[in-house]
């Protein structure tokens, strides 16, 4: 109906127009008719007329436009990767392949220390008189203790820095390497889970037993080791013949810049803590010559 009528305008319009003029307007009328979606099944002329774009489809119509290869192309699964641990830190370079027997300083400071392997006893009084003279100290735990005594442990680590014991306490130049670092690896498992802290770098071998396979067994696994400078002997007890005096004159009589004391934060087979008992004297005495309280950790 259109391609008549179309004919017919363009006649009366024009008497000089060539006989072949209606036959290509009428098959390029045709052509734009079935290009913008008609179903006749007319092929279009060599020479193609200008055409008027059809319009684009909306989403009302139910046509989605085209995507880009990167959005068609069926996604690849991800191969499952295993998340990575964190690098095991280096322990510091003055304790690789050696121990501190004192902080490495011509300062008048000492580092007092507390091995906690048998019993708690002597908690709350250490902690109580270390709060009251504001000091920080640094305590060494052993798995086994951890797991005993779970709110000791956290109590100390919340105001206190802590060190790795060892697990059970073992002597550990008797064990196999692969012994050595189970002690090592279940203590530090262990504190870290219950108190919340790491304890690297700081690692005391039980009984002060090491050599140089131990010690740089303990390194590879971020360690490094802390022995002391004067041992209190108030873990003897008083059937040892020690006193909470013996254990302040001991400390006194071996003062020196950089000095690291052990004590115990446990009480003796017969129930004394002399340690406990010796700190708020000691402290008052050692601060009468000149010293300072330091931590351990503060001169790695």
């Amino acid at each position: 109906m259109h391609s008549h009528w179309v004919f017919a305008a363009r006649n009366v319009g024009s008497d000089r127009a060539p006989r072949t003029a209606p036959v290509a307007i009428l098959g390029g009328i045709v052509l734009l008719l079935t290009s913008c979606g008609g179903d006749g099944a007319i092929t279009a002329p060599s020479v193609t007329p200008t055409v008027l774009p059809c319009p684009s489809p909306t989403p009302s119509q139910g046509t989605s436009p085209t995507a880009s290869p990167s959005q068609t192309a069926t996604p690849t699964a991800s191969p499952t990767v295993e998340p990575t641990s964190a690098p095991t830190p280096s322990p510091p370079p003055s304790l690789i392949g050696r121990e501190w027997s004192r902080i490495p300083t011509t300062q008048q400071v000492v580092a007092l220390t507390f091995d906690c392997g048998a019993n708690a006893a002597g908690v709350p009084s250490i902690l109580k008189t270390l709060r009251i003279e504001g000091i920080s100290a640094t305590f060494f735990l052993t798995g086994d203790w951890t797991r005993s005594f779970p709110e000791r442990a956290r109590e100390i680590a919340g105001t206190h820095p802590v060190g790795n014991h060892s697990n059970s306490h073992r002597r550990l130049p008797g064990l196999s390497d692969v012994e050595v670092r189970a002690q090592v690896r279940e203590a530090e498992g262990v504190i870290r889970e219950i108190t919340g802290r790491d304890p690297r770098p700081l690692f005391r071998f039980p009984y002060g037993a090491s050599d140089v396979r131990t010690i740089r067994i303990i390194n590879q696994l971020g360690y490094g080791g802390i022995r002391w400078t004067i041992d209190t002997l108030g873990w003897k007890g008083k059937s040892g013949d020690q006193t909470a005096d013996s254990v302040v004159r001991r400390v006194m009589d071996r003062l020196e810049p950089g000095a690291i004391v052990l004590m115990h934060v446990g009480s003796a087979p017969d129930r004394s803590s002399l340690d406990a008992d010796a700190l708020p004297d000691l402290i008052e005495r050692i601060r009468a010559r000149g010293y300072r309280f330091v931590t351990v950790g503060e001169f790695l």
